[in-house]
């Protein structure tokens, strides 16, 4: 299975590395030195990984025949894909793979049914479950774990336990209205494994 790690941004010094976008908890594993990905556009790649460093907090990469400044930028917004085992799962039992999150089934804690998993949103301060319910229409459920009380992988199935005014009527409003603006929904093909917050 082919999961996007990470895409490539600026061009960083004259040597040829450029900064990335992580988009997996386990960049150690997947953005080691040596590791060989697949890229979008496919023309650009595959890019095998020479060395890896942090600078100011941001992850800088540098590809094996990509030398200079130029080279560099030319790779500016290339996603990085990664070959992952379907089965393999993240080391923390706490964290999941967006995959096996993917069209789990919703309900709270009572049991009532609130929907199923279409996408998982990986904003800065959270992960988002984009639940659709029965209706046709969405709502958001931060994936925390004072809100996501259980995820059974092999029930298919997310307990919830939301807070008053998540899931009525004025969240699927919200969420249909921010679904108009035309806002982009992140996290298409990530690999990031999704964590509950502590």
């Amino acid at each position: 299975m082919q999961l996007v790690v990470a895409r490539v941004g600026r061009a960083h010094g004259i040597k040829g590395e450029v900064t990335v976008e992580v988009r997996t908890d386990e960049p150690e594993l997947r953005l080691g030195p040596g590791a060989v990905l697949l890229t979008d556009p496919a023309s650009t790649g595959p890019l095998t990984i020479e060395t890896g460093r942090v600078h100011s907090g941001r992850l800088l990469l540098r590809f094996a025949g990509v030398r200079d400044r130029n080279a560099a930028e030319a790779l500016r917004n290339t996603l990085l894909i990664a070959e992952v085992d379907p089965n393999e799962v993240p080391e923390d039992p706490d964290e999941y793979y967006d995959h096996q999150l993917m069209d789990l089934d919703v309900v709270t804690k009572d049991g009532a049914e609130v929907g199923r998993i279409t996408e998982i949103s990986h904003l800065p301060s959270q992960d988002l479950f984009v639940v659709e319910r029965p209706d046709g229409t969405e709502v958001l459920i931060p994936f925390v774990e004072e809100i996501v009380v259980e995820i059974d992988i092999e029930e298919q199935r997310a307990v919830i336990d939301p807070p008053p005014g998540l899931i009525d009527d004025r969240a699927e409003v919200a969420s249909a209205r921010d679904a108009e603006d035309g806002s982009p929904k992140d996290g298409e093909g990530d690999e990031d494994a999704a964590g509950a917050d502590a």
